[in-house]
């Protein structure tokens, strides 16, 4: 087993690496090649996937605060920005493992990719202590539309990001086991790409939230 992985991490679809931490098997780059623009595809199908479903919602959200004569400005607990301010942390720290990786920094890349996936489990168990913080307080989802739309918007984001941890567990294990090949970081670029992502609808939903809800 080889101590080091060559350089390369893929910020997009490009073609495939050549074989590195064993485990390639003996597929051709070709055909690596080929599995990995489907996986993106795959990817993009997901992310367009969610967006609309994000989407749904905010048209849902702006229709009902336009329309209503009820609705209130709800008081949010504080640690919803520190919850924030984890989940960037735990974009930055993703990318500092993919550039660790990019190194040929095998032990780097595991302390940095395990650090992201523990701050996104530190984020969802920071949401349930919202949750949790606002039920003692007395907001409950049929409280008024501010909250009903505040817990839908913010659980809907935590299932989908509950996906996202799922990956980058399995990515973890994957190299704590030193099983990485050529397949696996098709699975690291994407897992990365759309923890980006749900990152980047989770500032929209701080946006959306605090300036009308």
């Amino acid at each position: 087993m080889r101590s080091s992985l060559p350089s390369g991490v893929i910020q997009g679809p490009p073609p495939p690496p050549a074989d590195w931490g064993g485990g390639g098997g003996g597929s051709s780059p070709e055909g690596r090649g080929a599995d990995r623009r489907a996986s993106f595809i795959g990817l993009f199908v997901l992310l367009a996937a969610t967006g609309m479903v994000f989407a749904a919602l905010s048209m849902a959200f702006w229709m009902r605060h336009s329309t209503s004569d009820d609705w209130i400005s709800m008081r949010k607990p504080p640690l919803l920005w520190v919850n924030t301010a984890v989940l960037l942390a735990s974009s930055v720290v993703l990318d500092r493992a993919r550039v660790a990786l990019k190194k040929g920094q095998r032990d780097g890349f595991n302390f940095w990719w395990t650090a992201a996936t523990a701050l996104g489990i530190a984020f969802l168990i920071g949401q349930a202590i919202v949750w949790h913080q606002l039920s003692n307080a007395g907001v409950f989802i049929a409280s008024s539309p501010t909250s009903s739309f505040f817990y839908l918007l913010t659980a809907v984001h935590a299932v989908h990001l509950l996906g996202g941890v799922a990956a980058l567990v399995y990515v973890d294990i994957q190299a704590l086991r030193l099983r990485l090949g050529p397949a696996k970081r098709t699975t690291i670029d994407i897992a990365a790409v759309f923890w980006h992502f749900l990152d980047g609808v989770w500032l929209y939903l701080m946006v959306l939230l605090y300036v009308w809800g």
